[in-house]
């Protein structure tokens, strides 16, 4: 079954622009759920990144009977246990927003010394096709939680996830340099190999 069309199964701006510009080389038409006139709601209460990744993907891609793509990613910090893990979107509560996650993780963690900071961001893309074929591919990110945000760019936990390697967080990072070392990109690339055989 050949790959014409990919609807992307989430209304978080900041991912879908990221999504759209990593999968850019594919010749496929990439949409979003709005551009498309499709509004479900999709309740993430999976065990794990797999399983939201996979549930939201079936969910949006029965209502467009089309190639559907959703992720489900988070962060997970040693210190706190993997927390906030797959409950990254909703760590401060069910209606809070990127700065309310933020404020939490940085003041749970105000008095944790910089060498127990170590996180990761992972990611999990699940593809899915109209007649019930599931694909899988993921990705993950290594950094440390700073003190304070750093950096007007990005979305979610961006500004406090610092990359050694680069001296800056995600916030700060050029998009070019974000979507090629990120989490996302790296599940994306994976998924890239494992989608060829249909496009």
């Amino acid at each position: 079954m050949k790959i014409k069309d990919i609807i992307i199964a989430s209304n978080n701006v900041g991912k879908i622009v990221e999504i759209k510009h990593i999968l850019t080389p594919l010749s496929v038409n990439i949409w979003s759920m709005q551009e498309k006139g499709i509004y479900v709601a999709v309740e993430e209460d999976g065990d794990s990144f797999q399983e939201n990744a996979v549930k939201k993907a079936m969910t949006v891609c029965k209502a467009a009977d089309e190639w559907t793509l959703a992720d489900d990613s988070g962060l997970i910090v040693q210190a706190l246990n993997g927390r906030p893990g797959i409950y990254s979107a909703r760590f401060a509560g069910q209606n809070a927003g990127d700065e309310d996650n933020r404020k939490k993780l940085l003041d749970i963690m105000k008095d944790i010394p910089w060498s127990q900071r170590k996180a990761s961001f992972y990611c999990c893309i699940a593809l899915v096709s109209p007649d019930g074929h599931v694909i899988t591919a993921d990705g993950q990110c290594d950094g440390y939680i700073t003190y304070e945000e750093r950096g007007n760019d990005g979305f979610g936990y961006d500004p406090v996830f610092w990359i050694p390697e680069y001296n800056k967080t995600f916030a700060q990072l050029d998009a070019s340099v974000k979507n090629r070392i990120s989490h996302r990109a790296k599940a994306l690339e994976a998924l890239k190999d494992k989608i060829k055989d249909y496009i």
